[in-house]
């Protein structure tokens, strides 16, 4: 199969481009070989819960894995998930579960460890990965969730418990010990989607669920988008978690129980105007009075609400601390939900304990983080009708009064942290970093605990507003679908490129027309992948001049599906989506 790439604008036939050409031949048609075989040999692989043991088991990316019903890694058992790996779970299983999920047991190890170009995807079946648009944030419960159990310490009445979601007869899904520096493995990189199915009404499994998890567990780059229930919820145990994003989850972006005691820093939250509630609710121990108690620390989170204007979501709280819990909140931002900013549970149970005691006690701290937008709610007190704080309904402190001397006195402000754009649509319009002239963001820091699992940052929130993109470009649904905006295109400028960088004919059948500006004369690196970021063809250099040009590429030998051109130049990269039909 014959494929040219033509420069038509001053384009000249001479035998070193025809060379060139041949050359360029030669190397698609070995992509396109590549391709063939890579495609021809890709399977769908069906797991059940047969399949897993306590063995070692790799994941390739050269299949595709299908879970069906509840699928348990058991004690010592490993399994290896390489980069690019695309699990699948059925929505209605054949093995008379109620939904499919991956659950890795009490001794037992999961290693699923993808990269910024090639993340690890868990989703529904019904999801079709060459199209970004046939599910959308409103595509929710299509199956169950990953689950991590370990037997780390918990902050309940018994030392062991069944964990969320799945049934209490399963001895598999107990958790709960004394190993707080347990380790469940390594994930990083990986894109949960689409799950949270319901066992029963109000029954729901979380995107992620990392119960009695200990800190020997590495949590690094994590998304989950569209689930029914929370985004992830930790049952006890001290796992750390970092670089993690919570989009249009039906529940709560992160929620904590039992006595959680880890860190967690860079956490985002985006919660849809159709559904969602709050954007963390954070619980103690059951009982109140339990000498084991969630006590996390977190820093550096974003957190973006429903919207202040008519939603249907819920959304009661950016934040409700109850049930005795502790911990600290910092350098942080909460903004744009549809209700109060804050809850602290003021009511003391039997116990005689409560989070608002816990505050007062220094137990619970607030720490530099900035709010606004709640609503017409606008002024830093529990005011019914013009206050951001929601006093508990049979309190002692019936005006907050205590609540609103910490929050001053560990200066949070009641300031717009002016984030670059706040989009619930895929409309490329998404981007949560502050503006840099805002200097509320850059200054009045709370100090980073001496732990080595905190990175130092010169901001508040959980985005870089000097950067020249997000950490969620690349590997997320977020980005795949069409939420952020193309902020790299924007860094292309100083280095020489604008950003009326276009496609066309898109959709397209034998050929694409590149059109680009160059604001002088240089180089650029011209390639294709596919949505898993593998390469369709190999990276071609061009010499652009000043002004503007159209390159022709010959797609010809492309199956029909949604792929990415990535333009990189000295400065960086920038990525646009074209669909072959």
């Amino acid at each position: 199969m014959e494929r040219t790439i033509t420069l038509l604008k001053n384009f000249t036939e001479s035998k070193f481009s025809m060379m060139r050409q041949a050359k360029y031949c030669m190397l698609m048609l070995a992509s396109l070989f590549i391709f063939s075989v890579s495609a021809f040999s890709q399977s769908t692989i069906s797991v059940v819960d047969a399949d897993l043991g306590s063995g070692t088991y790799n994941w390739t990316n050269n299949n595709v894995y299908l879970l069906d019903g509840f699928v348990y890694l058991e004690a010592g058992g490993v399994l290896n998930i390489q980069e690019g790996t695309v699990v699948k779970a059925k929505a209605n299983p054949s093995t008379g579960d109620n939904a499919s999920a991956l659950i890795i047991t009490v001794g037992a190890k999961i290693n699923a460890i993808g990269t910024a170009t090639q993340p690890i995807i868990f989703t529904s079946e019904l999801d079709d990965l060459s199209d970004p648009t046939d599910l959308t944030s409103a595509d929710r419960g299509l199956w169950g969730g990953l689950i991590l159990l370990g037997d780390g310490i918990l902050g309940n009445s018994t030392p062991t418990s069944s964990v969320e979601g799945i049934p209490t007869t399963e001895t598999r899904a107990q958790f709960g010990g004394s190993n707080n520096a347990n380790n469940a493995g390594t994930i990083k990189y990986i894109s949960i989607r689409h799950g949270g199915a319901a066992l029963s009404p109000g029954n729901e499994i979380n995107g992620l669920t990392l119960a009695g998890v200990g800190s020997g567990t590495v949590i690094d780059y994590v998304e989950v988008i569209a689930n029914l229930d929370d985004g992830v919820e930790f049952f006890g145990g001290a796992v750390n978690i970092k670089h993690a994003a919570m989009a249009f989850c039906g529940d709560d972006g992160f929620d904590w129980d039992l006595g959680w005691v880890g860190n967690g820093q860079y956490w985002f939250v985006l919660e849809g105007s159709d559904i969602g509630d709050n954007g963390g609710e954070w619980d103690g121990a059951i009982p109140d009075g339990m000498a084991v108690y969630s006590n996390p620390t977190v820093y550096n989170a974003t957190f973006i609400g429903s919207g202040t204007g008519t939603v249907s979501a819920i959304n009661t709280n950016g934040i409700i601390m109850r049930d005795a819990t502790a911990g600290t909140f910092a350098n942080s931002i909460i903004t744009d939900y549809a209700h109060k900013a804050m809850e602290i549970e003021d009511l003391p149970a039997a116990s005689g304990i409560d989070s608002y005691t816990r505050m007062q006690n220094g137990e619970l701290n607030l720490l530099n983080n900035i709010w606004y937008g709640f609503a017409d709610y606008s002024t830093f007190d529990a005011n019914p009708t013009t206050g951001i704080i929601r006093f508990t309904s049979g309190g002692d402190d019936t005006t907050c009064a205590d609540l609103i001397s910490h929050l001053t006195s560990h200066n949070n402000l009641l300031t717009d942290p002016m984030l670059k754009g706040i989009s619930r649509i895929p409309n490329g319009q998404l981007d949560p970093r502050p503006a840099k002239s805002n200097t509320a963001i850059s200054t009045g820091l709370a100090s980073y605990p001496a732990d080595l699992f905190f990175t130092a940052s010169s901001y508040k929130g959980a985005f870089d507003p000097t950067s020249n993109d997000t950490w969620l470009k690349g590997w997320t649904a977020l980005d795949e679908y069409g939420f952020l905006s193309s902020t790299t295109a924007i860094n292309l400028i100083a280095k020489g490129l604008n950003n009326n960088i276009n496609i066309y004919p898109n959709p397209a059948n034998d050929i694409i027309n590149l059109s680009i500006n160059a604001i002088n004369k240089q180089s650029v690196n011209i390639a294709v992948y596919d949505l898993l970021g593998h390469a369709e063809t190999m990276p071609s250099v061009y010499s652009l001049n000043k002004g503007s040009q159209v390159i022709t590429l010959n797609i010809d030998f492309l199956n029909p599906g949604v792929y990415m051109l990535k333009i990189s130049s000295e400065s960086g990269s920038y990525t646009k989506q074209f669909i072959v039909q």
